[in-house]
């Protein structure tokens, strides 16, 4: 074999070196358009400046981020300080950047500024006609690629939140020419096939790549359609035409999901917690109806006539014994008064004077008769009636003699 053989480390590191020695490679000025821009975790920014001619990959590690004074978008047209070298470990040559500044917008940039500030001074962005995302919605339609990461990302996130909720997709071209139309067309579809709501929307891309969801056409199917639509295009720092004039804006395709489909074993969850209030509120009514059951039972039986009339019976019982002792009582007393005037009676009654060995002396003058009670009143042999206890004797004065009997 002739001539000399190099390993692959040989060969990159002598372009590497080819690159270094070269003194306008180390401080060069490259413009060119932003495209494909990320903004890395560690803090280095990777992006492209392509032109009509070409693209060429560039990167700004954090230790340089002191020579950006904004953040950089797709579309911005820039002019890049720094130096091109090769990456060892693949062989390729990329814009190490150590300043960037801003040197005008980019054709695409532009005209996205110019539709946007269009639209808005229409009103289109305008909040008054945003209309409310349904909580509830059964029926989602999807706007986008059929074969994407987007629609993948929606429907594991729709069966995991919801699995009784019906996605149906159009599978729209979002992306290349003919793409708005396509993303128009899907819009009229799903709003005839009465979706609850739509999701319009793609992965991320570059702003080529996304260009669809900034063309009018697009913008003006979501504003005017009569069902509430979710945009979801590209990733949490990608913002389009097409966000600006939707209901309401999803950072990402699995955002839009999570927002669109009601998680139903949270809404079962509630609906659990709302049935165990809801019971033990059902309980607690209960129990005070039932307590008020028997009150009004308690009352109801105290007004009852049959326990009325009970205590009218004792209350005439008890006048009735009062009554019998009254009268016994006043009986008694009338009988110990008669038993005295009885004795009385007894003590001035002529038989019991005649039973004493008195007599009683009856005359009767011109057919009368009247008690003798003087000697004054008999002539002799006038007769007279004589009473005595266990008779009478009709007698004859023969002889009449006055004595006084112990009056002085």
């Amino acid at each position: 074999m002739a001539g000399n053989v190099y390993t692959v480390g040989q060969v990159n590191a002598y372009i590497r070196n080819m690159f270094t020695q070269d003194f306008m490679l180390n401080r060069i000025y490259v413009k060119g358009e932003v495209s494909n821009c990320k903004y890395h975790t560690s803090g280095h920014i990777y992006f492209s400046l392509k032109d009509e001619s070409g693209t060429i990959a560039c990167v700004m590690f954090a230790g340089q981020r002191s020579g950006l004074s904004f953040r950089m978008s797709e579309g911005q047209q820039v002019i890049v300080l720094g130096s091109v070298s090769v990456y060892e470990r693949n062989g390729t040559y990329q814009l190490y950047a150590k300043e960037i500044r801003l040197d005008g917008e980019g054709v695409l940039y532009e005209r996205f500024q110019a539709l946007k500030k269009e639209l808005e001074e229409m009103g289109m962005f305008a909040e008054e006609y945003k209309k409310p995302i349904p909580a509830f919605a059964m029926r989602i339609g999807v706007i986008t690629a059929s074969t994407g990461a987007a629609i993948r990302d929606i429907m594991n996130i729709s069966a995991r939140r919801n699995p009784y909720v019906q996605l149906l997709l159009y599978p729209a071209q979002v992306q290349g020419e003919g793409a708005a139309e396509s993303i128009v067309k899907g819009i009229s579809v799903l709003e005839k096939a009465g979706v609850d709501v739509m999701i319009v929307g793609r992965g991320g891309g570059s702003i080529e790549d996304l260009w669809a969801f900034n063309e009018e056409s697009v913008a003006r199917a979501i504003f005017h359609c009569s069902v509430p639509v979710i945009s979801a295009v590209g990733h949490e720092t990608d913002t389009t035409i097409a966000d600006f004039v939707a209901d309401l804006r999803a950072p990402t395709p699995s955002a839009a999901a999570e927002l669109a489909v009601w998680d139903y074993r949270l809404f079962a969850g509630q609906i659990d917690e709302y049935g165990r209030k809801l019971r033990k509120n059902m309980g607690r009514q209960l129990e005070l109806a039932r307590l008020k059951k028997d009150q009004y039972a308690s009352r109801l039986k105290y007004l009852h006539p049959g326990v009325a009339l009970i205590q009218k019976k004792q209350r005439l019982a008890d006048a009735e014994d009062t009554l019998r002792q009254l009268m016994e009582k006043r009986m008694e007393g009338n009988r110990h008064r008669l038993a005295l005037c009885a004795e009385r009676i007894r003590g001035l009654s002529p038989v019991e004077k005649l039973g004493k060995g008195f007599a009683y002396v009856e005359q009767t003058e011109n057919g009368k008769k009247a008690a003798v009670k003087s000697v004054s009143q008999v002539r002799p042999g006038q007769e007279l009636d004589v009473y005595v206890t266990d008779g009478q004797i009709h007698v004859r004065a023969e002889k009449i003699r006055e004595a006084s009997y112990g009056r002085e």
